[in-house]
């Protein structure tokens, strides 16, 4: 391959080529001291694997005291300003109604909007909340960063196609226990567990919901958390669930213990990766004509799969064969 050959995801992606690729696990903190060691942590998963394989999300709306809030933003934005060079620092702010929204936005931002990779912005019910942040996202960083929004009411899920629309909007979240919570008591609490959000048919159909109007429209669908953060095995098997039969490429973490249960299970196995790569590498070779591989056929739309499975590859730590490794350098 010369220097001028085009890189597979600007033949494969087109004008999508450019976005962002985001890591598949979002860990939320909010307290001073998990704070500090979740950008540690971050810092040595990073050496390990080559690449931040987790965001770490600085908690306004959970992580501040009630009648703290203003300090507790000035704290955010002093750690967002530690933060080694290259780390992937995100801020959750409180929502675009409460008293501390443009306090979070004006301090957080106008201190650190460069260090920053999104904010998150929760309780999000319709469009013109995003617009209502967008403005005080311009305000205080110009085009410099996207939104991601929580989506935790029946009334968001109902708007969430116009929301993902949004073309600030980088992300949807689903926020499990809000969501049970805003339906008075018509969904029980079992749903709200690793295995019963799973099965009951309205958190079924908000997650399938977001994660459609995500894909309609090129942003990322990322999972709510599982409250049983002692078990790990609960915590892989909900993510993969998440993963494969919902469709979600990302998902939260409240607890370091759950980052690498997140990554296994959102991570390809080592024979999918491994067949990726020998057939891109052959489309390639073949200036993306189509080709066959072991009898079967392939052209341009399953190349796109086996391109975003590489991407995830790598933004698990998964080892990309030698021969596709150059392609991420």
């Amino acid at each position: 391959m010369t220097s001028s050959t085009p890189h597979p995801a600007a033949i494969l992606l087109g004008a999508q080529a450019g976005a962002a690729r985001l890591p598949v696990c979002d860990h939320y903190s909010g307290v001073e001291v998990r704070m500090r060691k979740s950008l540690q942590l971050q810092a040595e998963m990073t050496a390990e694997f080559g690449t931040c394989v987790f965001d770490v999300t600085l908690d306004c709306e959970d992580g501040a005291p009630v009648g703290g809030e203003a300090a507790h933003a000035r704290l955010v934005a002093q750690l967002v300003h530690q933060a080694p060079e290259g780390a992937r620092v995100a801020v959750r702010v409180h929502p675009v109604d409460h008293p501390a929204f443009a306090q979070d936005m004006d301090t957080i931002l106008g201190e650190a909007a460069d260090r920053l990779c999104h904010v998150m912005i929760p309780k999000v019910e319709r469009v013109d909340d995003v617009f209502a942040a967008e403005k005080a996202l311009q305000r205080n960083a110009g085009d410099r960063l996207q939104l991601q929004v929580l989506i935790e009411s029946p009334c968001a899920v109902h708007n969430a196609f116009e929301i993902a629309a949004h073309p600030r909007v980088q992300s949807l979240s689903f926020g499990l226990m809000d969501f049970v919570s805003a339906h008075g008591g018509a969904i029980p609490a079992s749903a709200m567990s690793s295995k019963g959000q799973f099965e009951h048919p309205l958190v079924v159909r908000a997650k399938l919901e977001i994660a459609s109007a995500c894909h309609a429209h090129g942003k990322a669908p990322s999972h709510c958390v599982v409250t049983e953060f002692s078990d790990a095995a609960a915590m892989q098997a909900a993510a993969a669930r998440a993963a494969r039969e919902f469709g979600y490429t990302r998902m939260w973490s409240i607890h370091p213990a759950q980052i690498r249960p997140i990554l296994a299970a959102m991570a390809p196995d080592e024979a999918e990766v491994a067949q990726a790569a020998r057939i891109l590498c052959a489309a390639q070779a073949a200036d993306w004509a189509p080709i066959s591989d072991a009898g079967t056929l392939h052209d341009r739309a399953s190349y796109r799969y086996f391109w975003h499975l590489l991407e995830r590859a790598h933004a698990t730590g998964t080892m990309v064969p030698a021969q596709a490794r150059h392609w991420f350098a």
